[in-house]
């Protein structure tokens, strides 16, 4: 009796969905949103880090948020190839409002109840002058699908930050509320997706931080 298995034909498309190296504020316990923060010391190591293991990917296209500590870890993947980064707004990060640049320990203070939101269910939160966490994964989406059809059977990279990659990843899988605090990303990781017609989004590798010389606990 022969035996039959289910193959796959067509190639997969294969998305790198990277996290920006650690900065000062990822330090300090800030919150960060659209602030234009560098990378620190340690986060530039930790982008030559990810350039050394992406050295034998032959990414088609590299994409990043406009933000700096997101694009200075892009352009150190891209060092050495006969491509530039393509900065993408819907990959930017999410708008923090009044919360930004300020120390969460002084958040938990002056906003109480929008604090017991963010510890709970961030997706239901709406922080005075920001942005919900559900429009961040729509046009976060929204881009990748556009991406994935554009590089169907392609390889490349997109350079992000936590607060858009976790509801990226969220609605790649369908997965249901509350979702944010269910996924942690750390700076400088990468998650894989693997993409094909008929079996869609596959999630082949996350949080993998086996490149860093050095890991860091990020305060979170």
């Amino acid at each position: 009796m022969k035996r039959s298995f289910y193959v796959v034909s067509e190639n997969p498309t294969r998305i790198y969905l990277v996290r920006h190296g650690e900065t000062a504020s990822n330090v300090e316990g800030l919150f960060r949103g659209r602030s234009d923060i560098p990378l620190n010391d340690n986060g530039l190591e930790q982008a030559r880090d990810l350039a050394d293991v992406f050295r034998k990917y032959p990414f088609d296209a590299v994409y990043s948020s406009p933000l700096s500590r997101a694009m200075e870890t892009a352009k150190a993947i891209v060092a050495n190839r006969p491509i530039a980064v393509v900065s993408i707004p819907d990959f930017n990060n999410i708008d923090l409002g009044e919360w930004t640049g300020r120390p969460k320990s002084e958040i938990e203070k002056e906003y109480p109840e929008l604090w017991e939101q963010w510890i709970t269910v961030p997706e239901e939160l709406v922080i005075p002058g920001g942005e919900k966490i559900m429009s961040v994964r729509k046009r976060s989406f929204e881009a990748l699908q556009k991406l994935t059809q554009k590089h169907s059977g392609g390889c490349f990279a997109v350079v992000s930050h936590r607060a858009v990659l976790k509801p990226l990843i969220a609605a790649v899988l369908n997965m249901a509320l509350p979702f944010f605090w269910r996924l942690h990303l750390d700076t400088a990781s990468f998650t894989i997706f693997e993409h094909t017609e008929k079996r869609g989004y596959v999630l082949t590798c996350f949080n993998s931080t086996h490149h860093l010389k050095k890991y860091v606990i990020e305060k979170v």
